[in-house]
């Protein structure tokens, strides 16, 4: 399977994209990562594999035309991947969910309860389990919304859902998902001020 990111170099660590300074560029692009463990139910036929890891989730930044001055480059976004939270990351709020029977830290709402985490304890445990198994790579790109679009309608990507409804798994995630939110809106809101270390 031919793919832009069939030569890849070098697939990055959590620890290498957190370090200072960060590999990778603040320039426009399409990044993808790919999983030594793949979390329970993900189908993983079909998949670009690259030295024993799989490909499950690419994106742009900018992710749309227009946007093309937006604040987000690829290395604000990876970086954010790496260490952010389920609010602001589709990868992060995927896993999350789908390793929470693994990790005992389901979505919730926090806070002031407008915003859904794994909270800090369960965001700290998502960091340990990408730092084991999450690796990225990247490729600039001055239109990486047309080539994000091109990558899911050649490869098949089971993490991503917007842009991916061909691919029979994103269904599935969306309702698994939406099943999470539903259940964080009906549980307590847990006061979650304490550090992430």
């Amino acid at each position: 399977m031919d793919t832009v990111f069939s030569n890849i170099e070098h697939l990055y660590s959590r620890a290498e994209v957190l370090s200072n300074p960060c590999p990778v560029t603040r320039a426009n692009g399409v990044y993808a990562f790919f999983f030594k463990e793949v979390p329970r139910g993900v189908p993983v036929e079909g998949c670009f594999t690259n030295d024993g890891m799989t490909l499950l989730y690419i994106a742009g930044s900018p992710d749309k035309k227009g946007k093309a001055n937006a604040s987000q480059t690829l290395q604000q976004r990876v970086r954010y991947h790496f260490k952010g939270n389920a609010d602001g990351s589709t990868l992060r709020r995927s896993l999350g969910i789908l390793l929470a029977k693994e990790s005992g830290f389901p979505l919730r709402r926090v806070g002031s309860g407008k915003k859904m985490t794994l909270t800090n304890k369960g965001e700290q445990w998502l960091d340990r389990w990408m730092q084991e198994n999450a690796f990225v790579t990247w490729i600039e790109n001055e239109e990486p919304w047309d080539l994000e679009n091109k990558l899911q309608n050649s490869l098949s990507i089971p993490l991503n859902i917007q842009g991916n409804k061909h691919h029979p798994y994103a269904a599935v995630l969306a309702q698994i998902r939406g099943e999470a939110i539903v259940q964080a809106e009906e549980d307590d809101v847990v006061d979650d001020n304490g550090p992430r270390l």
